[in-house]
């Protein structure tokens, strides 16, 4: 296990490096993305200005306050809490964000399945988990929302945060195939299998 600190945007071979378990701090910038956002761009064929290449997106929907526009808020937003949402359900857009975006990195909660696995180790990503509950540490971590695009759909924008010490965030999902959540269910397989053996039932 080794720890990375990773400014954005990243190479593939900074991508390649990173195993599961490892943990990475991000710096620079993240990009926050939802549903909503990604229907729009994928399914709509809708466009971003943003370039995406080499970076980081977070699934999230942030609770943001309107605010004149400032050198503190160049956006006219103020972030108030800015959590992750449960990554499954967004599964299907792993690969057109890396395909047609460049996105390398997706940070979200609870894991996604086979088709990022897949898309992480063909093109060169991975998915950096983090902890569920954690809303408002993730919020001292974004120093401003620099900018905001297809805001129409708010909160289910495209943001652009400006962020500095963004993690720990755990490797689990690497582009290697490995995978974590892939892990405990053969370990709850196999305990299952041994379990029921002891008790004399057939698997």
């Amino acid at each position: 296990m080794a720890h990375y600190n990773l400014p954005t945007p990243v190479s593939e071979a900074d991508i390649r490096k990173l195993r599961i378990n490892d943990t990475v701090t991000l710096q620079n910038t993240l990009f926050g993305i939802r549903d909503a956002t990604q229907i729009h761009l994928f399914d709509k064929g809708r466009k971003t200005r943003f370039d995406l290449n080499g970076h980081a997106v977070i699934h999230t929907a942030p609770n943001v306050r309107k605010v004149p526009v400032s050198e503190g808020f160049p956006a006219g937003y103020q972030p108030i809490c800015i959590g992750t949402t449960t990554s499954d359900r967004m599964e299907r857009f792993t690969h057109p964000l890396m395909t047609q975006n460049g996105v390398r990195m997706i940070v979200g909660k609870g894991g996604m399945r086979e088709g990022s696995a897949a898309a992480f180790q063909e093109i060169g990503g991975v998915y950096l988990a983090i902890i569920g509950g954690t809303a408002a540490l993730e919020t001292t971590w974004i120093e401003q929302i620099e900018d905001v695009d297809m805001d129409d759909l708010n909160p289910e924008s495209l943001w652009r945060f400006k962020i500095k010490d963004f993690g720990p965030l755990l490797v689990a999902m690497d582009s290697h195939g490995g995978s974590i959540y892939q892990e405990v269910k053969s370990d709850v397989a196999r305990n299952k299998e041994a379990v029921l053996k002891s008790l004399g039932i057939p698997s």
